[in-house]
């Protein structure tokens, strides 16, 4: 290890440098016009991603980041709450107009679809995207209780 060589300035060398200090400067909000909406609903929770066109996320939300927990998560109740809070934080740069991806078999499913139409969103089409096996590897044996 080497000796850390120090340089000192002088005083008038430390005032002539500017100090530059950071300003918190709000950029302008891009506006979206068109984007799309992903429904997971799970037997567990409900969970809602706002992407725009490119499929870039926005921003998303889950039935637990909202404070439900244990089985409230999985309820209508609590993913039409979801569906209200997303409206609400996409109200000003988010995208009115919507295409809806439906994911899963939980009990959230058309209380999410029926609390964004209520919530004045333009819905264009609802795709269900939910993932059917095509007789794929052979099932588990039963369990026998």
């Amino acid at each position: 290890m080497g000796k850390k060589k120090v340089i000192q300035k002088s005083e008038t060398e430390a005032v002539k440098e500017p100090v530059v200090t950071k300003k918190k400067t709000e950029g302008a909000q891009t506006r979206y016009e068109k984007g799309f909406i992903y429904i997971q609903a799970s037997y567990n929770n409900t969970l809602l991603t706002v992407t725009d066109d490119k499929g870039n996320v926005l921003t998303w939300l889950s039935a637990g980041s909202l404070g439900f927990s244990g089985p409230k998560k999985a309820t209508p109740f609590a993913a039409s709450k979801v569906a209200e809070a997303i409206v609400e934080k996409i109200q000003k740069s988010g995208p009115s107009t919507v295409e809806v991806f439906v994911k899963g078999v939980g009990s959230g499913r058309d209380a999410v679809l029926r609390s964004l139409a209520a919530q004045g969103l333009n819905i264009v089409s609802i795709k269900d995207i939910t993932p059917i096996p095509h007789n794929g590897p052979r099932p588990r044996k039963v369990r026998r209780v």
